[in-house]
């Protein structure tokens, strides 16, 4: 039977719940999540679905996705939400010190041990803790963290004390979890035991839908962050930003974003402010065939864009771009003197 302080969180997680609903309808986003697409919504259904109970917690995606931004989500809406949240990288520590992260270590139980030190499920105890990079865990630690997920229990190196613990256990993985099982470096049963719920944060290719939206979120925050007067995205700007191919996620264009942002001195932040990722632009272009435009683009980006489309495809031969294109040599240039005339071109194309 659930405590009155219980039923309060619950009913307190459940009103921050349906606050985030209205702001993802209102304004495309879930918290600190950008993004209306379907495999975004998703994600949030899964995230509603999870956070107001505990169940082990499995987060995959690539690099740079936000994986630890939607464990912190999981979170601020569950009922430990006033306790700790406490992210360890699996990947980031030593090997020799893994174990003492993890569960602490009593004076002297190793040399240079001073004193008592709490571990991460110690320091998480009633709050959440997201173990980041799990498939890079050396596999006698992870024998060791299978107990103590089964026990509940954890004692400190060189302690002969269990010490009870509760927490809600995230992890993450950028790797492929049964790939990692087939390949020896993720147990089987400590991948049962963490994969309850799976929840796979999407690539940023696999949702260009909420790239406008998440850059101009970006935008708005950077601004602000840096005291910068930038305020929006130039349409030329957006449309570079939506055809690079963002290996590096929503991490990339955060870097890129916040170079942009920093360097531009007017409201509107220009494609040119980009650099050098046009140039990548371009010669990813210069493999493709075909060209496709988000819907409601401006005719005039539109027609821009597929003029330096073409000219990418026939190695700057002006001539034969024209008849391409089915206009004069003379419209042609013209039209590259605007451009340039305007700053829409670097200088690999002018």
């Amino acid at each position: 039977m659930l405590t009155a302080h219980q039923i309060l969180e619950l009913t307190e997680a459940r009103r921050e719940i349906d606050l985030l609903r209205r702001q993802l309808q209102d304004r495309g986003t879930f918290g600190e999540l950008v993004g209306n697409s379907e495999a975004m919504r998703q994600v949030y259904a899964l995230i509603e679905q999870v956070a107001p109970s505990s169940p082990s917690v499995l987060i995959t995606g690539e690099s740079g996705t936000g994986k630890e931004l939607v464990a912190r989500t999981i979170h601020k809406l569950s009922p430990r939400k006033e306790r700790p949240f406490v992210a360890i990288n699996c990947s980031a520590i030593p090997e020799t010190l893994m174990e003492s992260e993890l569960f602490g270590h009593e004076k002297g139980a190793f040399t240079g041990a001073a004193s008592r030190r709490q571990g991460c499920f110690e320091l998480a105890d009633t709050g959440t803790l997201l173990l980041d990079e799990i498939a890079e865990m050396p596999p006698l630690l992870q024998a060791k963290l299978l107990r103590v997920i089964e026990e509940r229990q954890v004692r400190r190196l060189g302690g002969k004390q269990e010490i009870s613990i509760d927490v809600h256990l995230l992890a993450a993985t950028n790797r492929d979890p049964e790939e990692a099982v087939h390949k020896g470096t993720l147990r089987r049963d400590l991948l049962y035991r963490l994969n309850v719920i799976r929840i796979h944060v999407p690539s940023l290719r696999d949702r260009k839908e909420d790239l406008p939206l998440l850059a101009q979120h970006l935008v708005t925050q950077l601004a602000e962050k840096h005291g910068r007067p930038a305020c929006f995205l130039s349409p030329a700007a957006l449309s570079a930003l939506q055809f690079h191919a963002w290996p590096g996620n929503v991490r990339e264009l955060r870097n890129v974003i916040e170079r942009a942002v920093i360097i531009c001195s007017g409201e509107q932040v220009e494609r040119h402010h980009f650099a050098p990722y046009p140039i990548e632009q371009r010669e990813r272009l210069r493999q493709e065939d075909t060209i496709s435009f988000p819907v409601g683009a401006p005719l005039e980006e539109v027609e821009r864009l597929m003029i330096l489309r073409t000219l990418d495809k026939t190695n700057n031969n002006k001539t034969r771009a024209a008849e391409l294109l089915g206009i004069s040599l003379k419209t042609l240039h013209n039209k590259l003197n605007l451009y340039r005339e305007r700053g829409q071109m670097d200088s690999a194309e002018s």
